[in-house]
């Protein structure tokens, strides 16, 4: 295999991963890592010629095709920032198969192969977990765009997926192998009936559950308002503010009822800062017209985002986060309301927030951080944020309030519905992708989300997709780009915790542990 040939692997490699994110079924994912698998037995199979960083290369330039061909439409937000972003997640991906392919060298090529499953999904579980999360990426998460073979997620969730999509290429690539080295036709049958065993079984257990399951009848009526504001060109300004609130309160009045439970309304609906002071928004006049606005209906209740702040007069409330102006020293938030028509407000503070957007990376830690901050391309300075999640408890539901990014995080979600959700609201301003493919990925991780928790979920966007998601993942009514509107429906609230709900990523979590045997392995035969 020559160069040319080498460097064509790794284009393609690149090329195939980043299919599903292009629209295409998340099934290409079955056999897109069939490139990569090539090269690595090759730089194997001549280890004597090349050292093992030389697959290190050819994996780099295929992740950051990858990367740069998934998410290309971050950099709308910001080139500098998401751009960096894109290497060192290239970067991290092929260091992931340099090490694999190592142990392979020094061990054996099953612990090889093993060391390359549980690495990549460690890597995918770290990226959920630090500082400058990452998760877009994941495998699994994207054949949420055929949900009828994923209904299983309720047991493992995404990481489920990434296994199974893992061990699909492994089995794939040896049967493949097996014909082409001319092996007996004994262990090519056995080759090609575990492959097969490992494609039917989870998809046919997907499709029976998908055809039988049935919602307990619990509904509740939803009304979501989507405002079509554009965010790269928005002003606000008390007259902009004031048009924006008439705007949401003129959709919503068009399909609101005496039956209506629920107004949703997007992530910052309203961001005119200084007028959402956390300690006195019993006298905000934003407030008072949407109270005077609930009078009309018999129960109605309203969710919406605003950024809101708060004020520290003693310094041991004071945070990491905390920022000073005009000597007040003050948290901004992007802020989940529920209000209702006696004016009662319940808050929740997003806590997932986006690196180099809404947060400065390990600043918690590295306190310079915060005076040597490099605007990426959102505010200067961290948001404030809470430190782990609380529901929002109406009349008539238990809802967990997940905005924007939040919705990536699987195992975050669980937290609200262990402690009591019944249903899960989402609330997004996706105006910032542009008509790309940034707002579709974003909709299949709230498709995801509803599989794991097998909870209805009502989907409002300031732009993009608003819509009403059932417990199966499959979208209604959905609302199209860059058009104002609002819809009305009704979702069944479930108080049932699913397996993935009460265990996590336990997938996951068994993937760092052998991967940390594996290291160790190494080291003792190393020094043994």
């Amino acid at each position: 295999m020559n160069r040319f040939h080498r460097l064509l692997l790794s284009v393609s490699g690149g090329a195939l991963l980043s299919l599903p994110w292009l629209g295409f079924p998340g099934w290409v994912l079955f056999v897109a890592f069939i490139p990569l698998l090539y090269l690595e037995n090759f730089f194997f199979k001549y280890k004597e010629g090349f050292p093992p960083v030389s697959l290190w290369g050819h994996v780099f330039l295929a992740a950051l095709i990858w990367n740069v061909l998934a998410s290309w439409w971050m950099t709308k937000v910001s080139l500098a920032g998401v751009g960096s972003a894109m290497i060192f997640n290239a970067f991290l991906m092929s260091l992931v198969w340099w090490a694999a392919h190592s142990i392979r060298r020094k061990l054996s090529s099953p612990l090889g192969y093993i060391s390359l499953v549980v690495f990549i999904i460690s890597l995918e579980y770290l990226q959920f977990k630090w500082d400058i999360e990452w998760p877009c990426l994941q495998l699994g998460s994207v054949l949420a765009n055929t949900v009828k073979i994923i209904q299983w997620y309720e047991f493992t969730g995404t990481f489920g997926g990434s296994l199974w999509i893992l061990l699909l290429n492994l089995f794939l690539f040896q049967l493949l192998r097996n014909i082409q080295l001319k092996c007996p036709l004994k262990k090519t049958i056995t080759s090609s009936t575990v492959l097969l065993v490992l494609l039917i079984v989870p998809s046919t257990i997907s499709f029976r559950m998908y055809s039988s399951y049935q919602e307990n009848e619990n509904p509740i009526n939803i009304v979501i308002v989507q405002p079509n504001v554009d965010p790269y060109n928005e002003k606000f300004d008390m007259e902009a503010e004031t048009q924006k609130l008439d705007d949401f309160l003129r959709l919503a009045a068009e399909v609101t009822n005496d039956c209506t439970d629920f107004i949703v309304g997007p992530e910052t609906l309203f961001e005119h800062q200084k007028l959402w002071n956390e300690a006195t928004l019993d006298s905000n006049t934003f407030l008072n017209h949407l109270q005077s606005f609930l009078q009309q209906y018999e129960n109605t209740e309203m969710m919406f985002g605003v950024s809101s702040y708060k004020v520290y007069d003693n310094e041991e409330d004071i945070t990491y986060t905390a920022q000073q102006n005009n000597g007040v020293t003050y948290d901004r938030f992007n802020t989940a309301m529920l209000f209702n028509k006696a004016g009662e407000v319940q808050i929740y503070h997003k806590s997932k927030l986006v690196a180099g957007v809404e947060k400065v990376p390990f600043q918690k830690y590295f306190s310079f951080l915060k005076n040597n901050y490099i605007d990426l391309g959102g505010a200067s300075g961290s948001l404030g944020s809470q430190n782990e999640t609380s529901n929002l408890v109406a009349e008539k539901a238990v809802i967990a309030p997940v905005i924007c990014f939040e919705s990536v995080f699987g195992d975050y979600v669980t937290d609200n519905v262990k402690k009591g959700a019944d249903v899960i609201f989402v609330i997004t301003n996706d105006g910032w992708w542009k008509n790309s493919r940034g707002y579709k990925q974003h909709l299949l991780f709230s498709q995801l989300r509803a599989v794991e928790t097998r909870r209805s979920i009502a989907r409002s966007a300031n732009t993009g997709t608003s819509c009403f998601i059932n417990q199966r993942g499959d979208v209604l009514q959905a609302t199209n780009w860059w058009q104002e509107a609002a819809i009305a429906g009704s979702v069944n609230k479930n108080e049932a915790l699913t397996f993935y709900v009460e265990h996590g990523d336990f997938i996951a979590r068994t993937s760092v542990f052998i991967s940390v045997l594996m290291v160790l392995l190494v080291f003792v035969r190393r020094f043994a």
